[in-house]
């Protein structure tokens, strides 16, 4: 993969537009507290946004690998920070609700392993400061 470059840009205040390297945006902004307006997503909370993302398309990758049917992943993130500066998140819940056809629980169970401990770049770094759990259900989509 090598190098990926990203820009942030001051707007206004403490809004800020981050330019991803593909090219894509992502407005952001401080709290009231610091001076924000509470005109865009907080930047720690692009950290669990990312988290959930990255984590998402390792199990849907390894799940349609496996030829099972998915037509629905969504995951449910909450983060606990730290109460003192740096403020890094000491524990991470991800809880996903994955959608699909006679879909086998240790499959589901097993894709969300490969990807917390093998695929997930995300949660690898994130690992090392969090204690990370992840829960699952699944929903039998409907015909």
């Amino acid at each position: 993969m090598g190098k990926v470059t990203s820009r942030v840009k001051l707007i206004d205040g403490m809004q800020m537009v981050g330019e991803s390297g593909s090219g894509h945006t992502v407005v952001m902004d401080g709290s009231l507290e610091v001076g924000g307006r509470n005109m865009g997503v907080r930047p720690m909370e692009l950290l669990l946004i990312g988290l959930g993302g990255c984590a998402s398309i390792d199990v849907l990758t390894i799940l349609r690998k496996g030829r099972h049917v998915v037509s629905d992943c969504e995951v449910s993130i909450q983060g606990e920070r730290a109460e003192n500066d740096p403020k890094v998140y000491l524990e991470i819940t991800l809880h996903f609700v994955v959608t699909g056809r006679d879909l086998p629980s240790k499959a589901v169970e097993r894709a969300i392993q490969l990807s917390e401990e093998k695929y997930c770049s995300a949660s690898a770094m994130l690992s090392k400061t969090a204690t990370i759990r992840t829960t699952y259900e699944i929903v039998e989509l409907q015909s």
